[in-house]
């Protein structure tokens, strides 16, 4: 398995609407192994194909077992081709994310607590998904990125983000308020 370059935001790939797969095969399966390298590596929760620079329809996505002990998703990956959302439910709940191809920023997103999901294993093989809560949240902040939609494009206030700052002195994180929306 291989660690990808994870993209940033400014690339012109993180914007565009992804294509869906139409191929299962060993490149397939390869990718997303190599994908799941990568979001590991990078210790995030999911991972979208255009954050490696790849406009296709692959989200990986990992409910983490740290703080969710009592959460029977905990622990669950999730490989999923051409990813669609099929029905959320539930008043939106504000809750804070972070990005891969934003590094050092996190902010408060709306998000609904109840979303199904379906689309296809790296087989071909219909999945489909009823996540809640925090699962929810990942799986729609990385189909989003499928679409060419980042976490900030849903903050409309710059006070609902904020910088991640590392202090090498104290080796502590810190959060510090922003001025704008990076774009």
């Amino acid at each position: 398995m291989t660690v990808l370059d994870v993209v940033t935001l400014g690339d012109p790939r993180l914007r565009k609407k992804s294509k869906p797969i139409r191929r299962f095969n060993k490149r397939l399966k390869q990718l997303s192994e190599d994908m799941i390298e990568t979001m590991r590596a990078s210790h995030g929760v999911g991972l979208a194909a255009p954050q490696i620079g790849l406009n296709e329809r692959l989200i990986i996505v990992e409910m983490p077992t740290e703080g969710f002990e009592e959460d029977p998703q905990a622990g669950k990956l999730y490989a999923v081709v051409n990813p669609e959302v099929v029905r959320v439910r539930g008043e939106k709940v504000a809750g804070d994310e972070g990005c891969l191809s934003i590094p050092g920023y996190i902010g408060e997103v709306e998000r609904h607590p109840i979303a199904t999901i379906k689309g296809f294993d790296v087989n071909g093989k219909p999945v489909r998904v009823k996540a809640f809560d925090y699962l929810a949240r990942i799986f729609l902040h990385e189909i989003d990125h499928l679409n060419g939609v980042l976490f900030i494009d849903h903050i409309d206030d710059p006070q609902k983000l904020r910088r991640i700052v590392h202090d090498p002195d104290t080796d502590e994180y810190y959060e510090e308020p922003v001025t704008a929306i990076p774009t």
